[in-house]
This record gives structure tokens, C-alpha cells and sequence, in this order.
């Protein structure tokens, strides 16, 4: 469904100003102004357009009636359309009387800003009878990543890390009073080295558990819905 877009002459002025700004930022990087913006003494007239928008693309139609198709320029940015070139009069001998002609002669420039970001790279044309009909992919939102927080996952994790802790310091403290049992044994020095080397694994076993079980909870929290 499509539909048409009031014209906003206030939306013009504002993306005519904004390319002013633009031309005067290449200006003072060096290039000359005269090339690049048009002089407004030598526009003539202004095409007339329709802008219609859709749920996947914006479309323009532009007419220029008897203009070919090589004095036609047509720029899309992202969010603006510059239409120009000019229409040559074609040389004549005035007869007897006047000549009158209604026709629209010269240069002319339109520049028309876009409701919406465009997909300037994967713009349609089509040029016929006099109008120019422009059909310009609107460009994709970017889709925000929602993470879905499971808070009864974490608490289940951190009674499963509080739970392991507790296990291991009931490890540590056997291991420690074996140790004191063992060194009033004649092979004490022997027994105290075993259970300094169980102290060891234990906590090894201990550290190892615990980053399983926190990389194992952050990936469960971080999961895209």
C-alpha cells in the first residue's frame, strides 16, 4: 500500500541547506564552489514531482517533458534526490508577426529530500514520455538483539557454585586433619606430602568447576531470544 506525501517546502529548505554546508566543507578542502552548486540566476524552472512511499521502497516521478535523456542528471544520496539539465531551444527564423512560445526553455535543479534512508546503490530508473520515475529500496532498520534474562537460571547457578564450594572446603578441612593425624604417625613426613598434594587437586578440581559453572551461566543468560 502506497501512499502520497504532502509536500513540505520547509523539508527542501532545510536538505538545501544542509547541501550548502556540504559544498562549503569541499570548498574549503580546495575544490572550486562554481562547479559544484548550481547558479541560481541560470535556473529557469523546476520540474514538478509526485513522491509516493511504500513499506519497502520510496517512489518518485519527476517530469521533464522534452528533455533527452543525455541533458538529464539525476543524483540519489541516502536521503535526497537532485534532479537537473536543461532543455535547449531549438534554433528558428521569426516569420511575419510575433512568435509566441509557452514552452519551458533553460536549465532547472530540483532537489527533493526523502522521507526515509534509501538504498542509494540499488536505485530502478525509467525515463519515458517526458517522466522520470525513480523507485528507491528504503533502507532496513537494523534489527536490535534482545537477550532474554533468566533469573531463576542464575539463582539455580549460584546455589550450584555455593553448593560446590562448601563441598570442597569440607574436603580441604579431612584433608588438613588427616594431615595433623598423620604426622604423629612414624611416616608422618610421607602422609603430610600426599595430603599436601590432595589439598592441591582439590583446589584445582575446585577453581576448574567454578569457571565451568560462571562460562555456563553467561551463555545461558546471553542467549538471543
Amino acid at each position: 500500500m502506497s501512499s502520497l506525501i504532502r509536500w513540505q517546502p520547509l523539508r527542501e529548505i532545510q536538505a538545501l541547506r544542509q547541501q550548502v554546508d556540504h559544498l562549503f566543507d569541499t570548498l574549503v578542502h580546495g575544490e572550486p564552489l562554481t562547479d559544484l552548486l548550481p547558479k541560481v540566476g541560470d535556473m529557469t524552472w523546476t520540474p514538478a514531482i509526485e513522491l509516493q512511499e511504500t513499506e519497502t521502497a520510496i517512489l518518485l516521478k519527476a517530469e521533464v517533458p522534452g528533455i533527452p535523456v543525455e541533458e538529464l542528471n539525476v543524483e540519489v544520496g541516502e536521503n535526497t534526490v537532485t534532479i537537473s539539465g536543461e532543455h535547449r531551444e531549438e534554433s528558428k527564423a521569426e516569420e511575419k508577426g510575433m512568435v509566441r512560445s509557452e514552452l519551458r526553455y533553460g536549465k532547472f535543479y530540483r532537489m527533493v529530500p526523502l522521507p526515509a534512508a534509501v538504498k542509494n546503490e540499488a536505485v530502478k530508473a525509467e525515463f519515458k514520455d517526458g517522466m522520470l520515475m525513480l523507485t528507491m529500496p528504503k533502507v532496513e532498520a537494523s534489527r536490535r538483539n534482545v537477550v532474554k534474562v533468566d533469573l531463576g537460571l542464575q539463582e539455580k547457578m549460584r546455589e550450584a557454585v555455593t553448593e560446590d564450594r562448601l563441598k570442597a572446603e569440607q574436603r580441604e578441612e579431612t584433608v588438613h586433619r588427616r594431615a595433623a593425624e598423620a604426622m604423629a604417625q612414624p611416616n608422618g613426613g610421607q602422609m603430610t606430602e600426599e595430603a599436601r598434594e590432595a589439598v592441591v587437586g582439590d583446589r584445582q578440581k575446585e577453581t576448574h568447576l567454578e569457571e565451568t559453572t560462571h562460562r555456563r551461566a553467561a551463555d545461558s543468560i546471553g542467549a538471543p531470544v
